[in-house]
């Protein structure tokens, strides 16, 4: 679950400005074409690919080299830094004190508070004071400056996470972006390039791919246990309505104001990632196309009149979000996707998380577990039965590990720092946050042409076609 850091009137403007332009088309709110920055820090290339045009399908010239399986370069330390420190950065803190190879080097938040704790976080945990960036909303820029960072962690408001992950990537950082990447496609086209341009990594930061669950699942899809895979589903269905209009959890109504631009699937990723790992999408096959549809959006203004005092500011919104949004993405290899998004409307927590094949199926919340010929008279196998040949490596190695979400946050900071100081690839990449985010705008878009598919651009251009690894690592030696 991603939850960002709060940010002070002016962040909340440019979020009704970005937000106001998503609802035109999968052209919304265009941030991210090219620019003679990204250009400067670009390997050589023909000024005619560096200047030219691009539009946002699938046709998009490549102006560096693919990032597909390039290695981090090693490093016995690995030098932090975490720009947004509210519920999401702040908790992210300790986890990368908790390594020992890892040094979180400094801290950015325009509320000078929020710094100031997660600066004694570090101190406390027995390293030097980080450096703190509070003087304003752009602050960030001076820290991706720094000559003496490696990395950037991204746990902002979603309308900031483009523009903070590119300057991460044009000051020569490495970054990770909490979900969504960024909201429109050419957000999105414009991190793909400048990843290839700059030879920075660009990650999701999508932790439900590193749930005990979910990496056992993939391991057994892997090994063949499902058969040839034939379906697959994830959501997040979470009630966050009591969330979005508390006056303290976020830091004004930003998350909330995002129900009033666009209709479609808002966060995607933690249902999308793991289903997505399970059928090597990008590593063997590739998401073409989704079709999407939507409920009436009632759940949230219900909600208001029942909760609210009259004449609070939140009445002025008109809310259209589906309060259930359904899509369904096709793969290259005509396998099918069901994603869902929930979050205005009663109902207990769930990632669906199903995987489906000749063999049998899965299905999470609760998991439960059906395969031939292990079992039969179609009754429900108990999963956890395969936990000791199929959990993963670092589930084994750490078997209660510390932080929230059940310890998946724990895991993905582990392995993400473990390939950064043993100059490895990263798990995941731009193009499979590109991918997983996709369903932001194409569903909205989806949704207001009654359902028709859209084109989910082959940001890989070509390369999906290569298995690879992915999270389904080998233990390092």
């Amino acid at each position: 679950m991603n939850e960002q850091t709060p940010h002070t009137p002016s962040r909340r403007k440019v979020l009704r400005t970005t937000a106001a332009a998503a609802g035109t088309g999968l052209g919304i709110g265009a941030l991210g074409s090219l620019n003679a920055e990204a250009a400067a820090a670009a390997p050589a290339t023909s000024p005619e690919a560096a200047t030219a045009a691009t539009p946002s399908g699938t046709t998009r010239r490549r102006l560096g080299p693919t990032m597909a399986g390039v290695p981090f370069p090693g490093r016995s330390t690995v030098r932090v830094a975490l720009v947004g420190l509210g519920n999401r950065g702040n908790g992210m803190i300790g986890l990368y004190l908790a390594l020992p190879w890892v040094r979180v080097v400094a801290v950015c938040d325009p509320v000078r508070e929020k710094a100031e704790r997660a600066s004694a976080k570090v101190v406390a945990a027995g390293q030097p004071a980080p450096a703190v960036y509070t003087k304003g909303e752009e602050d960030y820029k001076n820290l991706c400056a720094r000559s003496d960072v490696d990395f950037v962690h991204v746990a902002t408001p979603w309308d900031s996470h483009h523009a903070i992950a590119r300057a991460a990537m044009l000051g020569g950082k490495h970054v990770g972006v909490e979900c969504p990447v960024a909201m429109t496609l050419d957000e999105l086209w414009d991190l793909v390039d400048l990843s290839e341009q700059t030879r920075r990594h660009c990650m999701q930061l999508e932790n439900c791919c590193y749930g005990r669950n979910e990496m056992r699942v993939l391991r057994m899809a892997h090994a063949g246990k499902f058969g040839t895979l034939l379906h697959g589903a994830g959501a997040y269905n979470h009630d966050l309505r009591a969330l979005m209009f508390s006056p303290t959890y976020y830091e004004g109504p930003w998350r909330r104001l995002w129900h009033t631009r666009l209709r479609g699937d808002l966060y995607p990723n933690h249902g999308f990632g793991p289903v997505a790992n399970y059928m090597d999408i990008n590593r063997g096959d590739r998401a073409v196309s989704i079709s999407s549809f939507g409920t009436p959006a009632l759940g949230l203004a219900e909600y208001r009149e029942e909760n609210m005092p009259a004449g609070d500011p939140s009445f002025k919104e008109t809310y259209i979000g589906s309060d259930r949004t359904i899509s369904l993405v096709q793969t290259a290899q005509g396998r099918v996707i069901r994603l869902e998004h929930d979050v205005s409307t009663p109902h207990p927590y769930s990632r669906v998380n199903s995987l489906g094949g000749t063999r049998g199926v899965f299905e999470d919340y609760p998991a439960r577990i059906y395969l031939e010929p292990d079992h039969k008279d179609d009754q429900w196998g108990d999963f956890s039965t395969y936990a000791g040949e199929f959990d993963h490596w670092l589930w084994k190695d750490h078997a209660n590990p510390p932080g929230g979400h059940g310890g998946m946050d724990y895991i993905m900071v582990y392995r993400l720092m473990q390939c950064m100081r043993l100059g490895l690839p990263p798990d995941f990449d731009v193009y499979d946050a590109a991918t997983w985010t996709a369903p932001v705008p194409l569903s909205h878009a989806s949704i207001k042409a009654k359902g028709a598919p859209q084109e989910i651009p082959d940001f890989t251009r070509g390369e999906w076609r290569k298995a690879r690894s992915g999270v389904d690592s080998v233990k390092p030696a």
